[in-house]
């Protein structure tokens, strides 16, 4: 994945979400963005109805913004790469592709073109079930406007080909020159309002903050010097979440350190979890309400919420934003960085800090990106980076004049199945996400009586055609079981979900539709395939 995330700034948005309102054509993939997003959302409807945005919509199920598309395909899930392969199979046979921005700024085209050419709109019919006409118009709709943005979500990444799906997402924007101006890029939009921070400040198995790779024996060298040469710094890439509940099933990890996760209810295969979870010395849970996870905890350490602690967040287009303490937080709870700065001290590696700013600027002198930003500058507004330095005004887009790598690289990607598809025994498919009234595993949003008003329970949503033929009623309690487990929750009768696939949300306990999910993993991003599991519904 180097050089996708030499390119595309390791999965941050190339360009703003204002932009959006302003562009042409808008491609939106793997993405519930009314219900998961709303105020995207919202700029979508808007660039549609009042400035004439053209939309394609790409999505197994009806989501509302295909009320808005000027197009809809409708993919069998898990067939992403097949349907963008399509797209540049089209675009490429009938000379709608950027040549000049080709020639100039890419690397690989030859290649990529070779692998497209038995992509046919005739051939990716077999595959995705999209019309090969409806294709076609698609592909040229997007060829012909002068901006077009690619908007995805976690239904493109979410697969054992989400790095595949991620870079024919890559190789379509720049075949097309739509990388590097106003208005267009590869814009992924951030499953949690922090996750893009998290991920900036190297809370991922591979980098060290701004993405410098623990294998670079020059950024080690760098990070010890900035930490004082106490400790020695390993070049050994970590483990992923779902990694690291092998290991500890295995006995290889003894202990757990989680933070504001709840994996009991948000990790794939949950019965595989709580025995990992089970198999360690000490789990320790540092959150903010006692979760499914922290209630298999030896040590619980009680954290201050968004509102009770000072700090910033980095949103989806990569703006930080200040955060700033409005209450105090309840009894023991304690901002997260106090928590681990006091447990490093009394662990041998002192962190003393007087502030969160003071670790900022920390920041600052050891990421680069964020050189320039400091709690004085973004005091009324925040700032994007890459912000180097103090009189750098921020970047509104992305690889204006060239690509971190030089030259844009495009990835010739074949199509492949997902892990588990439906058989005599399990004869549907599942498919999992979101609904707009809560949020991830229900943790905060199942404490507010509003959106649990709005949202009381899990619902299986089932095609009424599936329904007539299993003798399935609204509101009848349905059983859903796939090779790992079995859930149950009333049926919600409705054709968003197509003949064969139903689709379920994760946020209740009750109905913990991660028992049923696969743990397959993409073999470079490590995410597991919760998109696509094979199942068998029946009445309950």
């Amino acid at each position: 994945m180097a050089g996708l995330a030499a390119a595309f700034g390791s999965g941050a948005m190339t360009n703003s979400i204002s932009e959006i309102e302003f562009t042409d054509l808008i491609l939106v993939t793997g993405s519930n963005t009314t219900e998961n997003h709303p105020i995207v959302g919202m700029k979508v409807k808007r660039a549609v109805r009042q400035r004439g945005a053209k939309l394609i919509v790409i999505d197994p199920r009806e989501i509302d913004l295909v009320k808005y598309a000027d197009i809809w395909l409708r993919q069998n899930p898990g067939t992403d790469v097949a349907v963008l392969n399509g797209l540049m199979n089209v675009i490429i046979t009938e000379e709608l592709y950027a040549g000049e921005y080709v020639e100039n700024r890419t690397d690989g085209f030859n290649a990529l073109k070779k692998v497209v050419a038995k992509y046919t709109p005739e051939h990716v019919e077999t595959i995705t079930g999209i019309p090969a006409g409806d294709l076609r118009r698609a592909a040229r709709m997007y060829a012909r406007a002068d901006r077009a943005a690619i908007l995805y979500a976690m239904g493109m990444t979410q697969h054992i080909s989400g790095t595949d799906n991620v870079k024919s997402c890559a190789n379509l924007a720049m075949l097309c020159g739509n990388v590097g101006i106003e208005g267009g890029g590869v814009n992924p939009l951030r499953g949690q309002n922090n996750v893009q921070g998290a991920c900036d400040m190297g809370a991922l198995p591979n980098v060290f903050p701004a993405y410098q790779q623990v294998a670079s024996e020059e950024a080690r060298a760098a990070f010890t010097e900035a930490g004082g040469g106490a400790v020695s710094l390993s070049a050994k890439r970590g483990l992923t979440v779902v990694e690291m509940m092998n290991a500890a099933h295995e006995g290889k990890i003894k202990g757990l350190y989680i933070m504001g996760e709840n994996p009991m209810l948000s990790d794939p295969d949950l019965s595989h979890v709580k025995e990992s979870l089970k198999q360690l010395d000490i789990l320790v849970v540092q959150d903010i309400f006692l979760t499914e996870t922290a209630r298999l905890a030896d040590v619980v350490l009680p954290s201050a919420c968004f509102a009770e602690k000072d700090g910033t967040f980095t949103n989806t287009e990569r703006r930080v934003q200040r955060v700033r303490k409005a209450v105090e937080a309840p009894g023991l709870a304690r901002s997260d960085w106090e928590i681990i700065a006091d447990l490093s001290g009394r662990m041998g590696y002192p962190m003393n800090y007087a502030s969160a700013e003071e670790i900022m600027n920390e920041i600052r002198r050891v990421t680069p990106s964020y050189g320039g930003i400091t709690y004085e500058r973004i005091e009324t507004e925040g700032l994007q980076w890459p912000c180097p330095n103090a009189s750098h005004p921020g970047t509104k887009f992305l690889h204006r004049d060239r690509f971190s790598r030089g030259q844009g690289l495009f990835h010739a990607i074949e199509y492949i199945p997902p892990a588990e598809l439906p058989d005599d025994a399990y004869p549907m498919i599942l498919t999992t996400g979101r609904v707009l009234y809560h949020y991830h595993t229900g943790t905060m949003t199942r404490m507010a009586r509003g959106p649990s008003e709005r949202c009381p329970e899990s619902l299986v949503e089932i095609n009424p055609a599936d329904a007539r033929r299993l003798e399935i009623e609204e509101g009848q309690f349905v059983k859903v079981t796939s090779r790992r487990g079995t859930v149950s929750a009333k049926a919600r009768l409705t054709e968003r979900s197509a003949k064969g696939t139903i689709f379920m949300n994760f946020h209740f306990h009750e109905a913990a539709v991660n028992l049923l999910t696969n743990p397959a993993l993409d073999p470079i991003g490590k995410i597991p395939e919760y998109k696509v599991c094979a199942v068998k519904v029946e009445a309950a």
